[in-house]
């Protein structure tokens, strides 16, 4: 019974160190684009291991991360900055991936009547701004003045914008009754109360909103990976990202 007992310890052993050892994930630092603030925070604490959050414009993340900055993984608003940032060889880029989709709306102070025609901005505005992403460095800045130009509204309005830093600024400036009218994503929207939406901007007047992500660590890598799964997909669902095809 012993000599058994002890042949079936050292089978169990053996099997014990062939199975491959599950490490916890690494700490991990993400540089994001502002909108997505809100749901990485809900996505990192089921990650597992601490994540370290720094937002803001996609042009300024990825400025950033070809200078150098310690990210181990960049998420941005705009695949044309992914392809910027791509093209200035950062030596441990990885490949870029699509981990969530957006759209693009007009929103007013909670209690705001829609908009039904665009056509009506420059009334509606008054003597007061529209808040948008700055058009050359933030994506829903280039989303919005693409929109606006397509819809023949650019040149009326170019002098009334009131450009921001990062999309979520210009979300404040409405909150706070600063800019009667603001373009932020439909999922900044959502984020403050003190807002509503009047108006969902075709999506056929603009590029297709994706947020591509690329790690520069396996730590980020691993983060990256857990993106796509069940649970990140719920959290991006629940504040009113749209999934995309991997």
């Amino acid at each position: 019974m012993r000599q058994n007992f002890t042949f079936a310890g050292l089978l169990a052993l053996l099997a014990a160190l062939a199975a491959p050892l599950r490490a916890d994930p690494a700490p991990v630092t993400v540089f994001a684009a502002a909108s997505l603030r809100g749901v990485l925070e809900e996505i990192a604490a089921g990650y597992g291991a601490p994540v370290t959050l720094s937002y803001g414009g996609s042009g300024t993340m990825a400025r950033q991360v070809a200078a150098g900055a310690p990210a181990d993984l960049a998420i941005l608003a705009s695949p044309e900055w992914m392809n910027w940032l791509v093209a200035q060889a950062v030596p441990s880029l990885g490949p870029p991936r699509m981990v969530a989709g957006n759209a693009l709306v007009v929103i007013g102070v909670a209690g705001a009547p829609d908009l039904r025609d665009p056509a009506e901005l420059s009334t509606r505005l008054g003597q007061g701004r529209l808040a948008m992403g700055q058009r050359d460095a933030v994506p829903a800045g280039s989303y919005a003045r693409q929109w606006l130009v397509n819809a023949g509204l650019w040149d009326a309005l170019e002098p009334k914008l009131a450009e921001t830093d990062d999309v979520r600024a210009a979300l404040a400036l409405v909150a706070r009754g600063q800019a009667p009218l603001g373009v932020v994503y439909a999922t900044d929207a959502r984020a403050d109360p003190a807002v509503r939406v009047v108006y969902t901007v075709p999506s056929q007047t603009h590029d297709p909103i994706l947020y591509p992500a690329a790690a520069l660590s396996p730590a980020g890598e691993a983060f990256l990976a857990y993106l796509a799964t069940p649970e990140a997909a719920r959290a991006f669902a629940a504040r009113g990202f749209t999934p995309v095809t991997p």
